[in-house]
């Protein structure tokens, strides 16, 4: 899965300004980087100095310290216990990152996502508390797929295992024509969220919500849908 994409960081809470990240791998680097662009405060954690050091040295954080996240009493001294949001991306380490994500939800840390490195990973995190479970290469990979196949798609909120919103760029066979004219929820069920623009570096803009379903599309627009992912999958892309 992207760091950037809908998907990750939505599930975080826009009125949390401060953030701890434990493990400063690739992926943890990715979360702090990002965040840390975004404005919010970012505390950075590893059992590494090399690894601590490097993010400081990068800007990456607004602190970072070195300790061990499976001892209990050292988080609790280092304040981590007071964060609302803690995201534990030691994935390849299952003992650390369990023991880790246990001693987070015990302390009292109210929002946890842990990294999964493998479906049994996965439930050990599920069964300790974490409140999201992510399994970044897996989703990586689907994304892959989907921009291979699907290259009309610039983006994908998965709902649940069903269901889903996406943004795509309109195909050709919607050129010109009505929204009323498409019928897209009796032919694919699916619903229209909005009608936008898209810009020339990425993303789109002009926004229109509720959209007037007699007006024409053109080459260039984007549609943002909501429907079955079986239904998704049906649309001419």
């Amino acid at each position: 899965m992207q760091f950037g994409s809908l998907s990750f960081w939505r599930n975080f809470r826009s009125t949390n300004k401060q953030y701890v990240v434990l493990g400063l791998g690739r992926f943890g680097r990715a979360v702090c980087s990002t965040l840390h662009q975004m404005g919010y405060e970012v505390m950075g954690i590893d059992s590494g100095e090399k690894q601590v050091t490097q993010a400081l040295n990068d800007n990456i954080v607004s602190h970072a310290l070195q300790l061990d996240t499976t001892d209990r009493q050292a988080l609790a001294e280092a304040g981590v216990f007071e964060f609302e949001t803690a995201i534990v991306a030691i994935g390849n380490y299952i003992e650390a990152s369990t023991i880790t994500t246990l001693n987070l939800k015990d302390g009292g840390v109210n929002y946890v996502v842990a990294k999964a490195s493998t479906e049994i990973h996965g439930q050990l995190l599920d069964k300790v508390g974490a409140n999201l479970v992510i399994f970044p290469e897996r989703e990586m990979g689907c994304q892959v797929a989907r921009m291979l196949t699907r290259p009309n798609v610039l983006e994908r909120l998965d709902l649940d295992a069903n269901n889903s919103v996406v943004e795509l760029v309109i195909p050709e066979e919607f050129e010109g024509k009505t929204l009323q004219e498409l019928q897209l929820r009796s032919r694919y069920g699916v619903n229209v969220l909005a009608v936008a623009q898209q810009c020339t570096r990425g993303g789109v803009e002009n926004i229109q919500v509720n959209p007037n379903p007699y007006d024409r599309l053109h080459k260039g627009m984007v549609l943002i849908v909501i429907g079955s992912n079986e239904g998704i999958e049906r649309l001419p892309m």
